[in-house]
């Protein structure tokens, strides 16, 4: 297939917009209940042990470790059925079980069942994006792809941090403390399954003719899978997903008992919210620069050099300053810079872990990527969840630790083998015309 064979169409746009649909209401039912845990245990109060696995902080807990069952299988269908078929079976699954959630909203027994539902759809949804920007999307173009479909991924977050507590009586001296829990579940799970059908009508396959010539050329599944794990880039990137996505499934998580750790006494998801807003600006911001440059391997460098420090404020927040206050705003400004470097990795990653593997199909490199970081997750969140949170503040500052650790690895990647040959095409195509121009 020749040059003049690629084309890009308008409506890739469309196909992303859907895309970033299903994206955002799966990752609102994700948090649900995280920002207003202590809340939610007021209003679920005798039907579960608080003591025992399944508490509160299962409910966000359950999409790490369903992730660890789900995420290769789901790999599989996308690279082996399709995008459309493997969005579309977790947009139905993500649909159904939100409306579940909200017409059995008294129930916590039912919670955790169309929990675990929403969750097995998760990972036909996100490990979708660097497939579909492959087939939608030019080379240069995919960056801000990968970037605007992990945007969704974050408001999603932002809207379960900072909207849920504004539907629920968080206040525990009022008497209607935890009220308000049916209404935002229904409301919630109303906007899912609409967004999740625009995602299975609107979600096309491929254009009709492919954006470049690696569009649709890759190994098959267990050849691209065996592939992956003779790359040594990949490998390191594996690693150091598996340590900063980690940590950020755990402080996403956990957003409402860090906050009781710098003794705020409200559950108002601020330091989750901000994180996310911070998160929401670097991944337009880097990946849009990324493509610009043309460079993956200097912007992981940057958002993990700027991830240490931010990890460092909300660790000692309560050791630097005097009082709780200036704590609790150490730790807002730190959650800001934390969110803008470590979430707009997640794209860039995504997108460097595609090309450096390529031709093993793209759900896998990424699914692979975000297996790691669902595995540390789970463990995070569970050490720091249990005895009532008496080892949050050790891993807190253990997360400075390895995440100065992925800091030191990320140097030892090479640059996108794919955007060099971009360069080096696009300054032969510059000196040919000047050239002429002569």
């Amino acid at each position: 297939m020749n040059e003049k064979s690629f084309k890009t169409y308008g409506y890739r746009w469309v196909v992303l917009g859907a895309y970033m649909l299903a994206c955002l209401v799966v990752n609102i039912q994700w948090l649900t209940h995280a920002p207003v845990a202590r809340a939610a245990e007021t209003f679920y109060a005798g039907q579960f042990n608080p003591n025992s696995i399944f508490n509160i902080d299962f409910l966000a807990m359950s999409y790490m470790l369903i992730y660890l069952i789900v995420s290769i299988p789901a790999s599989y269908v996308i690279d082996t059925w399709g995008i459309k078929k493997g969005i579309g079976i977790g947009a139905a699954i993500c649909g159904l079980s939100a409306l579940g959630k909200g017409i059995f909203a008294d129930s916590f027994n039912a919670q955790i069942i169309f929990q675990l539902g929403l969750a097995v759809s998760q990972p036909f949804i996100l490990n979708a994006l660097t497939a579909l920007t492959a087939r939608w999307f030019p080379l240069k173009e995919r960056g801000t792809a990968a970037g605007l479909g992990t945007l969704a991924i974050y408001l999603g977050i932002i809207i379960a941090m900072i909207v849920t507590p504004l539907m629920i009586a968080t206040n525990p001296a009022l008497a209607n403390y935890g009220d308000g829990m049916q209404k935002m579940l229904m409301t919630y799970g109303i906007i899912t399954a609409a967004a999740c059908l625009a995602a299975v009508l609107l979600i096309k396959e491929q254009p009709p003719t492919p954006p470049g010539k690696e569009a649709y050329t890759r190994h098959k599944f267990t050849d691209g899978f065996k592939f992956i794990f003779k790359q040594k880039d990949m490998l390191i990137t594996i690693g150091i997903f598996f340590i900063g996505l980690g940590i950020f499934n755990a402080v996403s998580s956990m957003t409402d008992s860090i906050a009781e750790y710098l003794n705020v006494k409200d559950s108002d998801g601020l330091i989750g919210g901000i994180m996310l807003i911070g998160g929401v600006i670097g991944a337009v911001v880097l990946p849009i620069l990324s493509d610009k440059f043309q460079k993956r391997k200097i912007f992981l460098n940057i958002c993990l050099i700027g991830m240490v420090p931010a990890l460092a404020g909300i660790a000692f927040a309560g050791a630097i300053t005097s009082t709780p206050e200036a704590a609790y705003m150490v730790a807002l400004i730190s959650s800001f810079f934390l969110g803008f470097f470590v979430m707009s990795a997640g794209p860039i990653g995504f997108q460097y872990g595609a090309e450096v593997s390529y031709p093993a199909p793209e759900s896998t490199s990424q699914g692979l990527l975000m297996l790691s970081g669902q595995i540390t997750g789970l463990v995070f969140v569970a050490a720091m969840s249990i005895h009532s949170n008496a080892y949050l503040p050790f891993l807190m500052k253990f997360f400075v630790v390895i995440g100065a650790f992925a800091l030191i690895s990320s140097f030892f990647l090479k640059e996108s083998k794919p955007l060099e040959e971009l360069q080096r095409a696009s300054h032969a195509s510059l000196s040919s015309e000047g050239k002429r121009k002569k």
